[in-house]
């Protein structure tokens, strides 16, 4: 059976690998899986066809058979369990490998999103100057907590895992920010991320998808 994900048709991320169905193809390149794209706009997202799979109207969706999945979390953590690369199988390495999937998304995520959103959205609010030197110091605290933990080692918890995976494109979403600065062994530890082949050939496919419909429009 094919698998088929969605895609922003045009992405506000220019192509830069910011968007999370990065995420679905990178663990589909990573565990060797073929797949098809269908590319959705804006206006799309909110009709019935797209949210009978994504209640929410976001990308990306997953299908496969009678399968359909949303939430790029749940679709990683889909594809790790089904297709061996991206879970160990030692139970117990496994069930930390897991661990780290929802602290990238749980607990890394968010305030880096809610940085994003207060200067997309709030800067023209009064009180724009005093929030964001907030949500700031809550992400350099957990920085400086993931820091501590990865130390010197390459990966999270021994060989690169689907948390992995996860953990560097939310870190990736503070490139430029300046946050990163203190902490050399985050920048190379999404480095290496980016330096894996299967990385590689998703970020290429996606920065695709922008390129084209840039000489469309």
């Amino acid at each position: 059976m094919t698998i088929t994900i969605t895609a922003f048709e045009r992405s506000p991320d220019r192509g830069r690998g910011m968007a999370r169905d990065m995420r679905v193809r990178w663990a589909l390149e990573e565990t060797g899986q073929s797949y098809d794209v269908r590319l959705v706009s804006f206006d799309a997202l909110k009709e019935p066809a797209h949210t009978v799979l994504q209640p929410f109207g976001q990308i990306p969706t997953y299908e496969e058979g009678d399968l359909a999945l949303f939430e790029s979390g749940a679709i990683v953590f889909h594809i790790a369990e089904r297709h061996p690369g991206l879970l160990p199988d030692d139970a117990n390495a496994r069930s930390r490998a897991i661990a780290w999937m929802f602290a990238a998304l749980s607990t890394m995520e968010p305030p880096i999103v809610e940085r994003e959103v207060a200067r997309y959205l709030e800067s023209e609010k009064t009180w724009y100057e005093e929030r964001l030197p907030a949500v700031e110091e809550r992400i350099r605290k957990r920085l400086g907590e993931l820091s501590f933990r990865l130390g010197d080692a390459d990966w999270l918890d021994g060989a690169f895992s689907a948390g992995d995976l996860l953990m560097v494109t939310v870190l990736r979403r503070l490139e430029g920010s300046g946050l990163l600065n203190d902490y050399p062994n985050l920048s190379a530890y999404i480095a290496r991320g980016q330096a894996r082949p299967a990385y590689r050939r998703a970020f290429d496919a996606q920065l695709a998808v922008f390129s084209a419909a840039s000489t469309d429009g």
